[in-house]
């Protein structure tokens, strides 16, 4: 390669151009917007890529045939749809679309582990990641999870461990992505706007192990029944079961309330981890260890290490994160609930009566399930939000009225602390994306926080 393209100058899109500069390689950026700061852009890829601004150009508003007369690859940021023009474009000028992981995965060495899903990922990969640095010094953990796979790629030699948190958007334009264990964690409705119907979400998501072989592994979850429709698609891979609910003869489970690992056809049968000894509450956090154990184990890391790392794992930022007790009243920091299905874990996880904030960014999202979850045991939801008058219009559908509109999460905090008494609980976990009034899940977060915390 000796001219790219980059599609998109955000987080990712910057990795991706400094990984390309650091190898020599002359990057185009592309960005729709026309008021873009292009000095600050070419000073964040210049910064990211040593490199000096010779190997830089930047085109805003349109492509256009001329400009990428001599390009021979494009690398699209995941916020790009496939249906864009863009990438249209790109296709007509018969230029290769490659995805930023698809990118990394060119530069990256070492043993991968990649994992997907609608709910639980972070969670996952976190965990992974802790069992992998327990391990080895040369690990890495990258993708979705707040560092670009991009960032990190070349940096990796042959004896890394990577594991890596993976969207149905960077798994739309891969070519030759090959973890040697995969795994897809859940499959409910997510990224409609994007994704157009659920059939092509999950077979976004079933693409993670498109490449993958007999010498490869797939981590599923045997109690999700979206996941075993599409089971016996996955006939190049060796398929590894886990279940919460099922002792498994061959696969990650739960017996005798502890996980274990067993191989029939190795008479193999250890326990790892003793569910009272998991640090994180929620029936789905349980999952979420089954399948870091089975991935981690089909990686060939020793039982004894996953089981330290296991037992010292704590969770990870703004999921079911507890931020305080004031006046015998918790709160709780859920903001990576970013869609019903992880938020109905959210309120699942919670041991007493809850003053609820959600709504946010309108994915396409049904909010059905997620009220039907309350069960009795949300006292008040508090919306903010573009999608506010949907899930109130859609609480009132489902006989729960208790509902207030607040201006802004400032403000609904301050409503459920002017209300709670002790042994309530406060729960942000919104169901929906940020995107309508904060630039991501962890800004929303980090706010939350900021605003307890100064009650």
């Amino acid at each position: 390669m000796k001219k790219v393209l980059v599609a998109g100058t955000g987080k990712s899109g910057i990795a991706s151009a400094g990984l390309l500069c650091r190898n020599n390689i002359v990057v185009v950026l592309f960005d729709e917007n026309l008021s873009l700061d292009r000095e600050k852009v070419i000073s964040s890829v210049m910064e990211a890529g040593k490199c000096d601004r010779l190997m830089i150009t930047i085109i805003t508003g349109e492509l256009d045939s001329i400009s990428i007369a001599d390009v021979e690859l494009a690398v699209v940021s995941p916020g790009i749809p496939t249906d864009s023009d863009v990438i249209k474009s790109l296709k007509e000028n018969n230029i290769p679309v490659w995805s930023e992981i698809e990118l990394a995965y060119y530069f990256a060495k070492g043993h991968l582990a990649a994992c997907t899903g609608t709910n639980g990922k972070t969670t996952t990969v976190s965990l992974l990641g802790e069992i992998f640095k327990k391990y080895t010094d040369n690990a890495f953990v990258v993708g979705n999870i707040g560092i670009p796979y991009t960032d990190m790629a070349d940096k990796m030699d042959d004896d890394s461990y990577t594991a890596a948190e993976i969207s149905s958007f960077q798994l739309e334009t891969i070519k030759k992505f090959r973890p040697h264990v995969s795994s897809i964690l859940n499959l409910t409705p997510d990224h409609l706007n994007r994704h157009h119907t659920f059939e092509n979400y999950v077979q976004a998501k079933a693409r993670i192990a498109e490449n993958q072989t007999k010498e490869d592994y797939i981590v599923l979850n045997y109690d999700d029944p979206e996941i075993m429709k599409i089971a016996g698609q996955f006939s190049n891979v060796n398929v590894i079961y886990f279940s919460r609910k099922t002792s498994l003869d061959d696969g990650v489970s739960v017996s005798d309330g502890a996980i274990y690992i067993k191989e029939k056809a190795a008479s193999l049968s250890v326990s790892v981890i003793a569910l009272s000894e998991i640090g994180i509450p929620g029936d789905h956090n349980v999952e979420n260890f089954l399948a870091a154990i089975a991935m981690a184990y089909y990686m060939g890391i020793p039982v004894e290490v996953i089981r330290d790392a296991c037992i010292s794992f704590k969770g990870v930022e703004h999921r079911i994160e507890y931020v305080r007790t004031l006046n015998g009243v918790k709160y709780y920091n859920d903001s990576k609930g970013t869609n019903p299905d992880a938020a109905i874990k959210g309120i699942m996880s919670m041991s007493g009566p809850t003053y609820l904030i959600g709504g946010g960014y309108d994915k396409g999202s049904e909010f059905d399930e997620w009220i039907e979850a309350f069960n009795g045991k949300v006292k008040e939801l508090v919306l903010i939000g573009t999608t506010a008058k949907q899930i109130a219009d859609t609480a009132e559908k489902h006989g729960f009225t208790n509902v207030t509109f607040a201006d802004g999460l400032e403000e609904a905090v301050k409503i459920c602390y002017d209300k709670a008494v002790p042994g309530d609980m406060v729960l942000l976990s919104p169901a929906c994306a940020s995107w309508d009034m904060f630039k991501s899940y962890e800004e929303r977060g980090e706010l939350f926080k900021k605003y307890v915390n100064s009650l």
